[in-house]
This record gives structure tokens, C-alpha cells and sequence, in this order.
């Protein structure tokens, strides 16, 4: 695909990247500010497309573009203005890590930008700055890499220091490598087919039918990789009509290892925005009583929309604390059958689809995480009836959240029978999120 497009358009989708940058350096997640900011702009989809690129690309190789600007640039990036910095990452990130861009397009649409806002001052600062750099990259010129493997690693790849220790003292330094790289990647696009209104083969056919393509992904039954399509995925075949959810693989793998049937009494304790609640629900044949509980109000309306569109029946919602349910439905003590905690958590996981979340995250965040953790699990326990079924699951891959977690869980809970868990690493070999689950039992 090409990105050339008019320099008004060319200007506009660059403008449109710089926005979403600016929102999420000051706090928005980028999929919302992403979201947000295009509805702004009338743009082609191969426009919408590049937008996405930049401000995805751009944020996820912050630390790569810093270390270019502290080498180049006459004051390190971190003391830079904020808006100038990111400015500086749409041009760079252009230059250095988009073939597809000719040079003088980055260079000049970014000199644009700074003279038609407030940065108009410094526009000359950011023309030296991106001039510099080209000629650096036309001659060859790289940063010099740190020899320290963890270092190393940060700068390369743009990770946190402190993530990129845990990756190598988790997996050693190759396959650290190797995660990060999968990090970095742009993520497949991954459909559920909602069993209770189609099948993969009859929406396969629909898609290839409007010149959409797409494969069935091995090991889900019900899923589907969109290999080539373009446009608002709302505007899909299929999509009004409920016949199918964005998720990636490795979260349509979750459900399933609760193994709910028809009529039994489920609970999915931190629903939102209901991905696999719903998916629960199909597996149950809509036939059942499927409780989804999420503390956040808000977050339950998209639980409750999802539901509606997909045709979701068997569900009931409760805006509560998952930690403390017993406390406010006594009644449901040993009343579940099957419950799945799919865990707050760090995120580590879903780093390519989540480009923010390596920048949002630290150590000490991680720590309240597991906290956390353990006392929703505490708080659940009680409501599993004998012989019952919970999945704890979490989309990351920090130990402390995962196997550590299970592990201090089973010392305190003998009750408690571990079947089965896994942990589920990016891989560059290997396509979907990072992903963890253990099945425990209740005797």
C-alpha cells in the first residue's frame, strides 16, 4: 500500500498522528484517542491507515526515537517541549522506520505542521533536527548500541529499562529478543464468529463475497484472520447483525477452558467490555444464567451493548466489587458452577495491540496488580460450589501475576486442584497476544 497521497491530506493525516501522540502523552489510551481524533478528519482509508501507523508506530518506538533526538537533537528529548518531542517523533518515526515515506514528504510535512501552529517559532529547530538525522541515516550513521544486554534491548527494541531486565532474567537474553520483537509487530486482525447466529464458513464466504479476505485461524473453532480488508470494521458484513466480535486468538482461547454447559450457573467476575463474557454465552447456547460483574458503570454498558448486538439472552449484569460479592449476595455462596476471573492486570501481553501500555506501566503498578489479584480470587472462592470450575487468566506475562500468583494461591487453599495452566508467550513465530490460564477445581 502506498501513503502518498495530497500534500492537504498528506498534512492532515500527519496533524491527525501528532494529536493522538499529544492525548495519550497526557494521558488517554491510544485506541480511544486513535478513535477520537479520526472522526475529526475526513480521510481515505489509505489515509486512516497511515494515521494509525504513525501514532501507533511513534508511541510504541518512543524510547527509539529518543535516543535518536538526545544523539542529534541540541537538547535530550525529555527536556524538549512536549508537543516539539512528539512532532519530532512523527517526522523521525517517518524517517527511520517507514520506507514507504520519502524523506523530503516527512521533512516537509513536519516543518508544515510546526509553522501553522504554536510551534511556529520553532519550526527552523525542527527542520535542523530532521535534516540532521537524514543525513546521518544517509551515511550510514547508527547510535551507538549500550553494551549492556538489558540496555541494549531498551534502545533497539524501545522498551522500559525495568521491562526489558524482567524479559531477560524471565527468558534469557534470546528469547527476550524474541518477545520484544513480537512486541513490536502490527497485530493480525482476529475475528469470533458468533456460533449463535452463523459459522466461520457461511461469514468467510459473506467476507469474500465484498473482495474481504480471510483464513480460519488453527486451534479456534470460531475464529477468523482478516488477511486483507479496508474501511470501518463496524461497516463489515456481518458486524450489525451480531454475527461476529473483534479477539484476538489468544483471548478466544480463555472461555472455552471453563468448559461452561447449557443451564448451569456462571459467573464472569471482571466482565468488561464483555469479549469473553459473550463468547461465554455462545458456548452455553444462550441457555443458562450467566452473571457479569464489573465494578466500573460505565464499562458495563459495553458489556450490555456487546450483548444486545450479538443476541446475548442468558445475562444478567451487576455493577459491583467482585472482591466482596458474598458480602452483598449472601445467596450465592457455593451457588456458581463455573467462574472465570479474567484478572485486572498489567498488560505485558498485548504490548503490539496496546502500544501505551509498555509507557503506563511500572514495577510498583505491578505490585498493587497482584494484590489485587489475590483478593478478588479470595473473594471468590467462597461462591464456588463443590466440585465447581474457575479459570483465573490474566493477558500478561509477568510471573508475579501468573504462576506465582496460582502457586500462592494453592499453598493457601488446599481445597484447591490445579488441572492445568499455560502461559501463552508473544512469539515472532507464532501469531496472538501474550496470554495465561489456570484451570482450578474445587473439591
Amino acid at each position: 500500500m502506498s501513503f502518498e497521497s495530497s500534500s492537504k491530506t498528506g498534512l492532515s493525516s500527519r496533524k491527525a498522528a501528532w494529536e493522538v501522540l499529544k492525548a495519550v502523552a497526557a494521558g488517554a489510551y491510544a485506541d480511544a484517542a486513535l478513535d477520537r481524533v479520526i472522526r475529526k478528519y475526513p480521510l481515505s482509508d489509505v489515509d486512516r491507515s497511515l494515521v494509525m501507523e504513525l501514532a501507533y508506530g511513534a508511541i510504541r518506538q518512543r524510547h527509539f526515537l529518543d535516543c535518536w533526538l538526545d544523539r542529534f537533537g541540541k537538547v535530550p528529548a525529555k527536556k524538549q517541549p512536549p508537543s516539539l518531542r512528539w512532532l519530532l517523533h512523527v517526522g523521525l518515526y517517518q524517517l527511520l522506520l517507514m520506507e514507504r515515506i520519502p524523506s523530503a514528504a516527512a521533512v516537509d510535512t513536519t516543518v508544515e505542521l510546526a509553522k501553522t501552529s504554536d510551534l511556529s517559532r520553532l519550526a527552523a529547530v525542527v527542520n535542523g533536527v530532521l535534516r540532521t538525522v537524514l543525513r546521518a541515516k544517509d551515511a550510514g550513521i547508527e547510535i551507538p548500541l549500550p553494551l549492556d544486554p538489558a540496555a541494549r534491548l531498551a534502545q533497539v527494541h524501545s522498551f522500559p529499562l525495568w521491562l526489558a531486565k524482567d524479559l531477560i532474567s524471565w527468558r534469557g537474553t534470546e528469547r527476550a529478543e524474541n518477545i520484544a520483537k513480537a512486541s513490536n509487530r502490527v497485530p493480525l486482525c482476529d475475528l469470533r464468529v458468533n456460533r449463535l447466529r452463523t459459522n466461520t464458513k457461511s461469514l468467510k464466504q459473506r467476507f469474500d463475497s465484498v473482495g474481504i479476505q480471510s483464513i480460519y485461524i488453527p486451534g479456534c473453532p470460531d475464529g477468523l484472520q482478516v488477511t486483507r480488508g479496508g474501511g470501518d470494521l463496524r461497516e463489515w458484513p456481518g458486524y450489525k447483525e451480531g454475527h461476529w466480535s473483534v479477539q484476538d486468538r489468544a483471548a478466544q482461547w480463555v472461555a472455552p477452558l471453563l468448559a461452561p454447559i447449557a443451564g448451569e450457573r456462571v459467573l464472569d467476575a471482571c466482565s468488561a467490555p464483555g469479549g469473553k463474557t459473550t463468547h461465554l454465552v455462545e458456548l452455553m447456547g444462550n441457555k443458562g444464567d450467566l452473571w457479569a460483574i464489573d465494578r466500573s458503570k460505565d464499562r458495563l454498558k459495553l458489556v450490555s451493548a456487546n450483548a444486545l448486538r450479538l443476541g446475548c439472552n442468558c445475562l444478567n449484569l451487576l455493577e459491583a466489587d467482585s472482591s466482596s460479592l458474598l458480602e452483598i449476595k449472601p445467596k450465592w455462596k457455593r451457588f456458581f458452577q463455573r467462574i472465570l476471573l479474567d484478572a485486572p492486570c498489567s498488560g505485558l501481553g498485548t504490548l503490539a495491540r496496546h502500544p501505551d501500555a509498555r509507557w503506563r506501566m511500572l514495577p510498583e503498578q505491578v505490585d498493587e496488580l497482584v494484590a489485587l489479584q489475590s483478593k478478588l480470587l479470595e473473594g471468590l472462592l467462597p461462591l464456588l460450589c463443590h466440585g465447581g470450575r474457575i479459570v483465573y487468566s490474566t493477558c500478561t506475562i509477568h510471573p508475579y501475576e501468573n504462576e506465582n500468583q496460582i502457586a500462592k494461591l494453592l499453598a493457601r487453599h488446599p481445597e484447591l486442584i490445579l488441572k492445568d495452566e499455560r502461559q501463552l508467550w508473544p512469539d515472532i513465530y507464532e501469531p496472538g497476544d501474550g496470554f495465561y490460564a489456570a484451570i482450578l477445581e474445587i473439591s
